[in-house]
């Protein structure tokens, strides 16, 4: 008796786009983005079709996870911005809940004292996605000549899964945590995220287009792959 293929759960995401893409997603889901004629079944075939990649993808998502810090609102702890570390410190003569400043991250002493730890990241999110506002303005604004295009808006939020989208109408939004990310990965983002603005799928020419702009983008792609679960608070 043949036994039935493993399978695996996966959401189904259908746009206006030419191909579909297999996604594994920062918290270990597969995701499939898929073109809006893309039946159900054409989307069951085309996962069965790729399982040894998806599962071995699991695998080594496991693994990359498997050493993720788990980070504590005390003194001494290390809070990353910009690929680099920066120690907590607690203090009490200071307006601001949270400030980068001399090297530290100096968080008012009642957000934590209290135990309130939502209040305490909230501080850290918020934060990120001001800097973010700023910085990433100013790097969109460097590239999008290079790209040879003009985004609608920009913008810094939560995106779940996702280090950054591109909608069809060239709005662009980035996750407040691309800024625990080093700026030369911060640049692989947007620039990936412009290009989408010509392309709307990751073929061939998509890729084209990053290198063109961006000829060092595999090494940098590669070191989110590989560090992206540890950007966190």
């Amino acid at each position: 008796m043949k036994q039935a293929e493993p399978t695996v759960r996966y959401t189904i995401i259908r746009s206006r786009r030419a191909t579909a893409d297999l996604i594994i997603e920062r918290d270990g889901s597969v995701l499939v983005r898929a073109p809006a004629w893309a039946g159900d079944e054409q989307v069951a075939g085309l996962v069965e079709s790729r399982l040894y990649w998806i599962f071995q993808s699991l695998a080594e998502w496991r693994d990359l996870n498997a050493t993720r810090v788990l980070r504590e609102y005390r003194n001494g702890e290390g809070f990353l911005y910009l690929g680099r570390a920066h120690r907590l410190l607690w203090v009490t003569d200071q307006a601001e809940p949270l400030l980068l400043k001399n090297g530290r991250f100096c968080l008012r002493r009642d957000l934590v004292e209290r135990g309130d730890q939502a209040s305490a990241r909230a501080m850290f999110r918020d934060y990120y996605a001001a800097q973010g506002r700023e910085r990433l303005r100013r790097r969109v604004d460097y590239f999008a000549p290079k790209v040879g295009v003009a985004p609608a808006s920009i913008d810094v939020r939560e995106l779940g899964n996702r280090w950054a989208s591109c909608s069809t109408r060239g709005n662009l939004a980035f996750h407040w945590k691309c800024m625990l990310a080093p700026q030369t990965v911060i640049d692989y983002i947007v620039v990936h995220e412009l290009c989408h603005l010509h392309h709307r799928d990751h073929t061939d020419a998509f890729w084209n287009e990053v290198d063109k702009v961006l000829p060092q983008y595999r090494e940098r792609k590669e070191w989110l792959r590989k560090n992206g679960a540890g950007l966190d608070i």
